[in-house]
């Protein structure tokens, strides 16, 4: 294949831009040009009467072959296109060099190559200038080989350096860390990072490796022991709720309201104090604790709202029972309205108990009837006179009376009716404090 003809100065232009774009000046002089050979390349060869082809340099003329095919212009011209080859595979050097393209160790190799092989090259053409271009090539090589091996040291050091810090992190995180899933998710990402990281040395990497793995694995070791406490702990919080359910359920059916809310609020405050169970039990409890004691709560509802119903219809009816007691005149007939009186208070017993704010009205009034009857009582007593003695011991018996009623009722388990029993004895008591008053005042 014919090469198209580059002259000296086309050369010397190509070198110069190329030594420019990649920031060569000063310490690297332009390659010398080295003109094609094909187009004259009697210039530096000939071919004898013989057939001997010469090339001439500057140590003289040196055979380089024969040429029998034909005449002598095309002798030379064969031999002027391989130098012409030569001098391209030079530039393509050349060209490798300046555009960082291909390992330099590989170009300053083919260029020495090069080089040893001009002295017997079978080639026509100014071989001393192509020399000297060979040259220029093995030096501009030699100054990429030292500046790839600076870079990759550089760049060793900075890959080095980025892998230590990823250890130093993960060894940090490997002693310390209690984040356990942030810790996990950047231990991964460092694993992620580290594979991107090239150009340590083997030696290196592996001690930093094992660096990195020991930290890993301790990392792991403390993860692994903190959930086996944690899952023992759970345990433990699982067989402790489950004695709460049990207890918890056990309660639904008391009618011990006051005692029972309590006893429920307690075993709340020791469920919250337990911490957690497995999650996979956790939620079972939890309903069947909650079941419990929502069920408990619904019947104390309940029971309290037919109290409530139970207490307002005792209130109504002993409106009714003052009603009645209201309009009794112990001034027309005490002693009728203190008989009166008593089978009030005698049904104001059976009806039982009233709401808690309606209380003090009620026996209020129940007592501003009471003082009233007893009142107009005294002044009977001061305005007659009876056998003051005869009827201190008649309220004595009285008392005494209705004090045996009630210890025999309470003995026979009746509270109701005991505690009627004192309310008399208690009347009768007064009754009696007051005649003996009357008695000692005469």
């Amino acid at each position: 294949m014919r090469h198209q003809e580059t002259t000296p100065e086309a050369v010397a232009n190509e070198t110069t831009t190329a030594n420019s774009a990649t920031g060569r000046t000063g310490a690297h002089t332009a390659p010398p040009a080295v003109p094609t050979a094909s187009g004259d390349p009697s210039r530096w060869g000939r071919v004898d009467s013989e057939g001997t082809v010469y090339v001439t340099t500057a140590q003289g003329e040196r055979a380089i072959g024969s040429w029998q095919a034909g005449d002598a212009a095309e002798g030379l011209a064969h031999f002027a296109r391989k130098f012409d080859d030569v001098r391209t595979e030079v530039e393509l050097l050349e060209t490798r060099l300046s555009t960082h393209a291909g390992d330099p160790k590989q170009t300053l190799a083919s260029a020495e190559h090069l080089r040893d092989g001009l002295a017997d090259a079978a080639v026509v053409g100014d071989l001393d200038a192509l020399a000297a271009r060979v040259q220029h090539v093995i030096e501009h090589a030699e100054h990429a080989v030292e500046r790839a091996r600076t870079e990759r040291e550089q760049a060793r050091a900075e890959a080095v350096s980025r892998k230590e810090a990823l250890v130093e992190e993960a060894e940090q995180i490997g002693a310390e860390a209690t984040h356990w899933k942030s810790a996990g998710d950047r231990l991964r990402a460092i694993f992620e990072e580290w594979k991107t990281v090239r150009g340590v040395d083997r030696k290196t990497d592996e001690q930093l490796w094992r660096r990195f793995s020991k930290a890993r694995d301790a990392f792991n070791r403390r993860r692994g022991a903190h959930f086996a406490e944690l899952d023992r702990q759970r345990g433990v919080a699982k067989e402790h709720k489950q004695k709460l359910v049990e207890e918890a359920e056990s309660l639904t059916d008391s009618t011990d309201w006051g005692a029972t809310a309590t006893r429920y609020k307690q075993l709340m405050a020791e469920w919250k104090a337990t911490g957690r169970a497995p999650k996979d039990s956790d939620e079972a409890l939890w309903q069947r604790f909650r079941t419990a004691q929502d069920t408990f709560f619904a019947r104390r509802s309940q029971a309290f709202s037919e109290r409530d119903a139970e207490f307002a219809e005792n209130a109504r009816l002993k409106e009714q029972l003052l009603d009645e007691a209201e309009r009794i005149d112990p001034g027309a007939d005490l002693a009728a309205a203190q008989s009166q009186l008593q089978r009030v208070q005698q049904r104001w017993d059976e009806i039982g108990k009233v709401p808690r704010d309606r209380m003090r009205e009620l026996e209020g009034r129940l007592r501003a009837v009471v003082d009233r009857v007893r009142s107009t009582s005294d002044a009977q007593w001061r305005r007659t006179d009876p056998e003051a003695q005869a009827r201190v011991e008649q309220f004595r018996e009285k008392v005494e009376q209705f004090e045996a009623q009630a210890n025999k009722a309470r003995s026979s388990g009746d509270q109701r009716r005991a505690e009627k029993a004192e309310q008399q004895a208690e009347q009768w008591r007064e009754w009696l404090t007051a005649a003996e008053h009357a008695l000692a005042d005469r």
